[in-house]
């Protein structure tokens, strides 16, 4: 059962919502959306509604105008986190709105920082109610707002502003001394900017509890000017001045980490309001130092210590509700990816090892796989990310350890493992740790994702490698793919000759050795498969000259009935098609197979005998001598009368329109009794929806 639980409702409203925009909007003169009818939203939902676009990659100039209506959607916590949106958009749809929090970071629609607050600064009620704004990512271009008269000063007008994150962006020490101005002030995030000089945080040395300066790589200020400052923050709460150990040589960051070293050694005199610090990065400090910092703080509630060589350290064992970020165990490591998720560089780090710290596990960790794919999900372009966190996936989901988890996170990790496949198509051991990690009964049978998508994914990589190891996984990915891919599915995936041609390519690899392996085993089965009930890909197999193959395989094969089996099985499939029965008119060939009428495995004479009935219910379409015929029908009678019900599921079917010709009233009877046990074989085991079961243990 899913301990997550089924979606509430009112998500799925929301999500048909976005679903239908379309339909329940109309366009204004400028092209953007207007609801044509909408109830007044509670606001907390309104925001949802905000939120849902955003995660889903709907929201853009069009859209955002639904926003527009301030009486019926009213929106106070406002995301338009990585959306395409202009400045214009961004005026006329949210600053009229009575905003607590906004979130513009990483928007990509040539929406400026100075755009963002010359909007808010103009709307009389964002003046008041604004108190956290998140400019993440965006180019300031402080400059223009300067020069626009009318927003001079327009920061300072936002006198409630209580957050402000101005990370990755192109902050100066001048625009640092306008923020730090602002009255009420409590939380900055300046990470990886441009400021050289800290001595703004003086004026808002009052009001700043929380002060993120991850990678100031540009920071200009002796150990002792840095301490100063810091001396000065009274009421400062948490400090993070971690640093990106991969971008850092020997020189880079060594005044800072002096300064961190006095300020560990200073005792609680220095910061004394301090109860959480991250230094996560800083390779220079000494235990001692982190030991004296740890025994004096005694409120001390979190320390950030991932790639510093000091989360081993015994203090911190002792302190039972210390949480901790480093590499010392699962608890550090969990704890780094919930609080470094869009930080790539420590992302990187605790990855590895959690790696190392999964190898062996035995017990279901649904909450470390979830985090392990949210970051994947929070670094869609980065390869070091993906690679490693691959592994861990398969690492925690390994040994039938999904089967314990929801099936919804599964599904969601399967997702982004695909995503993993297509975006990095040539990095051949990610490529390898997704296979592994799809490589489940379990995940491939009842896990729903895109099994259309994985398996042209699977079969493009097969293309190009040929490691026998990953081919046959590959090979069993796909065979048990196309058995569930939807009728639409393999219409569309029987169009793909690239796709017949590998696997048949596969087939004649192994046959001309004379191999019997599980690889062989499962491209014969899910060549069986392509061609169920789809003449597109049973024509393409003959043109790819798939029959001359299989006549091979079957004389070869001719004392390996699980061979036999999957290659009749395809041969069936073109025989129920019309057109392509005269390719199957060869007088060795139907002798062959009605030898097999004899043979002592059910289903090899049942498959033999498909083959038979169907090319023998046409008289029209024979072109062979009819001595063979008479036989076989007269054969094919006698054996079929003799068949007992096998004890497992041998076959199943998309449907029963292969019978439907063979029960007429005109039929010869061995044809008759053919199509009938056919239908009572079916019906009597109950199968899902495909002819070939599942291979997995071929």
């Amino acid at each position: 059962m899913d301990v997550e639980g089924p979606q509430a409702l009112c998500d799925l409203c929301l999500d048909q919502v976005c679903f239908s925009l379309e339909a329940l909007c109309n366009k204004r003169g400028d092209g953007s959306m207007s609801l044509i009818w909408a109830p007044v939203f509670p606001q907390e939902l309104t925001d949802q509604l905000l939120q849902n676009m955003t995660t889903k990659g709907i929201l853009n100039d069009t859209t955002v105008g639904i926003f527009r209506n301030c009486e019926k959607l009213r929106l106070r916590r406002a995301s338009i986190r990585r959306c395409p949106v202009s400045a214009e958009a961004f005026r006329l749809a949210l600053c009229p709105h009575q905003l607590l929090e906004l979130d513009g970071s990483w928007v990509s629609g040539g929406l400026s920082g100075a755009d963002v607050i010359s909007g808010l600064a103009g709307s009389s009620q964002c003046r008041v109610s604004l108190q956290g704004l998140s400019l993440s990512g965006l180019h300031l271009d402080w400059g223009a707002l300067e020069a626009d008269v009318g927003a001079c000063g327009s920061l300072g007008s936002l006198q409630n502003l209580r957050m402000l994150r101005v990370d990755n962006t192109d902050l100066t020490d001048d625009i640092l001394e306008e923020i730090c101005s602002l009255p009420r002030l409590e939380t900055l995030d300046i990470s990886c900017s441009t400021v050289s000089n800290l001595n703004a945080l003086i004026k808002c040395k009052n009001t700043l509890r929380y002060f993120i300066a991850h990678r100031l790589k540009q920071l200009d200020m002796s150990p002792a000017s840095l301490l100063f400052v810091f001396s000065q923050l009274n009421v400062l709460r948490h400090l993070d001045f971690s640093e990106d150990h991969f971008a850092v040589d020997d020189s880079d960051g060594r005044g800072a980490d002096e300064m961190l070293q006095q300020l560990l050694e200073g005792g609680p005199q220095v910061l004394p309001s301090l109860v959480s610090l991250d230094i996560s990065g800083r390779k220079r400090l000494t235990e001692a130092a982190l030991r004296a910092f740890v025994e004096s703080r005694r409120g001390l509630a979190f320390i950030g210590l991932l790639a510093t060589g000091l989360s081993f350290c015994h203090v911190l064992s002792s302190r039972k509700n210390l949480k901790v970020t480093g590499e010392a165990n699962e608890d550090q490591v969990r704890e780094a990816l919930r609080k470094y998720r869009e930080r790539e560089c420590f992302v990187r780090e605790a990855l590895l090892h959690l790696y190392s710290l999964t190898a062996d596990t035995e017990k279901p960790q649904p909450d470390t796989l979830k985090l392990v794919v949210g970051v994947m999900q929070s670094h869609p372009e980065s390869l070091q990310v993906h690679l490693v966190a691959t592994a861990c996936i398969f690492n925690l989901t390994n040994q039938g350890l999904a089967e314990a988890m929801p099936v919804s996170l599964i599904s969601s990790t399967v997702s982004q493992l695909l995503h993993a496949m297509k975006t990095f198509p040539n990095h051949q051991q990610l490529q390898k740790n997704c296979l592994l990690a799809l490589c489940s009964d379990y995940i491939l049978q009842d896990v729903p994702f895109d099994k259309y998508l994985a398996a042209m994914l699977v079969i493009n990589w097969l293309s190009n490698h040929e490691e026998p190891t990953m081919q046959r996984m590959a090979v069993a990915v796909v065979s048990i793919l196309v058995a569930k891919l939807s009728t639409e599915e393999m219409a569309q995936l029987s169009k793909d000759i690239l796709f017949m041609k590998q696997l048949l390519a596969m087939v004649q690899q192994k046959a001309m050795v004379g191999v019997i392996d599980s690889t062989l085993k499962f491209a014969l089965s899910a060549l069986w498969n392509l061609t169920d009930e789809m003449p597109t890909a049973a024509r393409n197999f003959i043109e790819c000259q798939g029959l001359e193959l299989y006549e091979e395989v079957l004389e070869s094969y001719y004392s390996e009935p699980s061979i036999q089996q999957k290659v009749l099985g395809l041969l069936n499939n073109i025989a129920e098609v019309e057109e392509l029965q005269a390719d199957l008119m060869d007088e060795d060939l139907l002798e062959h197979i009605l030898s097999l009428l004899k043979n002592s495995q059910v289903e090899v004479r049942y498959f033999a005998g498909g083959i038979l009935a169907q090319l023998a219910s046409r008289t029209e379409a024979w072109t062979l001598d009819e001595e063979l015929r008479t036989t076989i029908l007269k054969q094919l009678h006698e054996s079929v009368i003799t068949w007992a019900h096998p004890e497992r599921e041998m076959v199943s079917y998309r449907s029963f329109h292969p019978f439907v010709p063979l029960l007429q009233p005109c039929q010869p009877s061995g044809v008759q009794l053919w199509a009938v046990w056919a239908v009572h074989l079916v019906c009597s085991q109950n199968s899902k929806t495909h002819k070939q079961r599942r291979p997995w243990g071929s």
